[in-house]
């Protein structure tokens, strides 16, 4: 695997949805690294391209309530096991689980495996709400994939933080996640 800066210069082969990502990214004046790969579908695939990028890759999870009216993304260090019950807690959300493949094309634009923080430049309606841990938040940079599990990218967590969710007019709710019951 290569280190490249910025977007692929050829973009044959390459979903919509993944080109949308670099063309708001380049509009926004963001600047990014990248790394092509196999389907990366799970957080043991990461690892490998996480030492690529030289930073940790989040654990990105799409989740709902019971009544299916409320939908998180929810990024963690991938390294954190997750606790259903001590994040409903924090968000006072009852019964959360995970939300179907449906949902996440619907309101996101992604399929399994390739959930990410891009994705709510898709989330016109603002159905989605993003938590993110507060471990996230500490690094210099944060690893997501540009909609498919087929690249990752390296961005600056303020970048991401700042000006990308300020552009698709979402904000972000701190969790602090230990991984306990």
């Amino acid at each position: 695997m290569e280190l490249y800066n910025g977007r692929p210069t050829d973009l044959t082969g390459r979903e919509d949805r993944e080109i949308r990502v670099y063309d708001l990214l380049d509009s926004l004046g963001i600047e990014y690294q990248r790394t092509d790969h196999g389907h990366a579908d799970t957080m043991e695939a990461c690892n490998e391209i996480d030492a690529v990028l030289d930073v940790l890759i989040c654990k990105n999870l799409f989740l709902c309530n019971r009544q299916k009216t409320d939908f998180y993304l929810l990024m963690m260090p991938g390294d954190k096991p997750f606790k259903t019950k001590e994040l409903s807690k924090q968000i006072g959300s009852a019964r959360l689980s995970f939300a179907s493949p449906d949902f996440m094309l619907e309101f996101l634009d992604i399929k399994p495996g390739a959930v990410s923080v891009m994705g709510l430049m898709n989330d016109k309606d603002n159905r989605v709400r993003l938590l993110v841990d507060e471990d996230v938040l500490k690094g210099e940079y944060v690893g997501c994939h540009p909609c498919v599990n087929t690249s990752s990218l390296k961005i600056k967590t303020a970048d991401v933080f700042g000006k990308y969710l300020d552009a698709v007019h979402h904000t972000a709710t701190t969790v602090k996640l230990v991984g306990e019951e």
